[in-house]
């Protein structure tokens, strides 16, 4: 009987064989995974609490991929392939209104949604859908052509859908469709040879660079594979001293003397990479686009939807810099354990504060596993160089979670109830033993 691999085996093999194939395609990558994978050991190395927020095996293996689709049925395609990997959607991210760094994208993310599968390899993919119908960005003679465009290619060949299916269904596939289900693919998010239309790339990239790479070409691409850091302010240092032009500034919370929350991102800058490209005669001439680029990543602890609003209200300046007051005040999310040895007089069960501060309890940060649209939409327009000139007076389209879901055809998870749902397991666990 062939052996089979299991939609978590397939989930680490496809993030291995993007990971070499885009390093092939992006060496400047293999440059960052390196130095990425040294500032973790000597982070490590020198603090004995580095690890809190992941292990240095996990780490130092995680990587989350980005690839951007330009219409419902794509996208929904690229769910049937990510479900045959265990990875769903979570979240909904609104790029459109990201300030100066505003795109006409709309994005989820795919990644396993509980604690032991991200364990065994947490591998997210953060994919956009293009908006045509938004009149800030397109007007409508473009979005008629941009969709005819769209309608006319297929990213994802039909073996390739229908093992995706298969692997969904049975939660595995026999090893030599296994094999031939990542070849195609990883061959899905290569860079194409083909050439470019200049002309139409070019109208597309007076609205964006963003929807010039998605529909001013016949395929689809991985744009970028994301190592995971420790330490990413000395990332940056160490990338520009090794001659590595760096974005000018690192997105997210800025650095405080307390836990880090949420996520830090930064990347170097989108290098010139040869395409052929087609001119009006039919003559194909060599050229140059800068669209992908190298981003790298570092995460911290997930804020409660209460904590959530108070970053987007004032940033991390008015929140606790202890992990005790960000639990206890229900601002960020923490797992508990219940302490071996504990003191004789337990206080009520329902105070977290008495438990922690009375020795009961050991507490966990719940790493945060997903995304922020500014700062997303932030490494984007640092790397295409041009920020939003869409025309605010024109309407836009409706997009939230509720569309998003309808198009996958999927239930979108809530990022929220999603890390709840851990912290509460946590405590069922912990209030049993202590009740004991």
């Amino acid at each position: 009987m062939p052996q089979e691999l299991s939609s978590t085996q397939l989930r680490a093999a496809f993030a291995a064989r993007l990971s070499t194939m885009y390093g092939g395609e992006v060496p400047a990558y293999r440059t960052l995974v390196d130095v990425a994978a040294q500032v973790n050991y000597d982070v490590v190395a020198g603090d004995p609490d580095a690890e809190r927020l992941g292990s240095l095996e996990r780490v130092t293996a995680e990587r989350h991929g980005a690839i951007r689709v330009g219409t419902v049925a794509e996208l929904r395609e690229v769910g049937q392939l990510f479900a045959a990997m265990g990875m769903h959607p979570v979240g909904f991210y609104d790029l459109r209104d990201a300030g100066a760094a505003s795109v006409p994208v709309v994005s989820t993310a795919f990644r396993p949604l509980d604690a032991t599968e991200l364990a065994a390899n947490p591998f997210r993919v953060f994919v956009s859908v293009l908006t045509t119908d938004d009149r800030r960005f397109f007007p409508a003679d473009l979005q008629h052509d941009v969709e005819r465009f769209l309608g006319r290619r297929q990213l994802f060949s039909p073996e390739l859908l229908s093992l995706a299916e298969r692997a969904e269904a049975d939660g595995a596939l026999p090893e030599a469709e296994a094999d031939r289900f990542l070849d195609l693919a990883v061959d899905a998010f290569s860079l194409s040879a083909e050439p470019i239309d200049r002309a139409w790339y070019e109208r597309l990239e007076q609205v964006s660079g963003v929807a010039a790479d998605i529909a001013g070409v016949t395929t689809t691409h991985i744009n970028h594979l994301t190592p995971r850091v420790l330490d990413i302010d000395l990332l940056y240092e160490r990338m520009q001293a090794a001659g590595v032009e760096m974005i000018d500034e690192i997105q997210g919370p800025p650095r405080v003397d307390g836990p880090a929350v949420l996520l830090r991102q930064t990347s170097f800058r989108a290098l010139a990479e040869p395409r052929w490209f087609r001119g009006p005669d039919g003559r194909v001439e060599r050229g140059a686009l800068r669209v992908r680029f190298g981003e790298v990543e570092a995460r911290g602890v997930a804020l409660t939807s209460a904590g959530r609003q108070r970053f987007d209200a004032t940033g991390v300046a008015d929140l606790p810099r202890t992990e005790r007051d960000l639990a206890v005040n229900d601002l960020a999310f923490y797992t508990v354990t219940a302490r071996p040895q504990r003191p004789r007089q337990r206080p009520p069960l329902g105070d977290l504060a008495a438990l922690v501060d009375g020795g009961w309890v050991i507490l966990h940060p719940v790493v945060y596993e997903d995304f922020l649209p500014r700062s997303a939409a932030g490494i984007f327009r640092s790397n295409l160089g041009r920020d939003d000139d869409s025309d605010r007076s024109q309407p836009g389209s409706q997009r939230d979670a509720g569309w998003l879901a309808g198009v996958l055809q999927r239930p979108v998870h809530d990022l929220f109830e999603l890390y709840a749902a851990q912290r509460q397991a946590s405590w069922d666990v912990a209030l049993r033993t202590l009740s004991a």
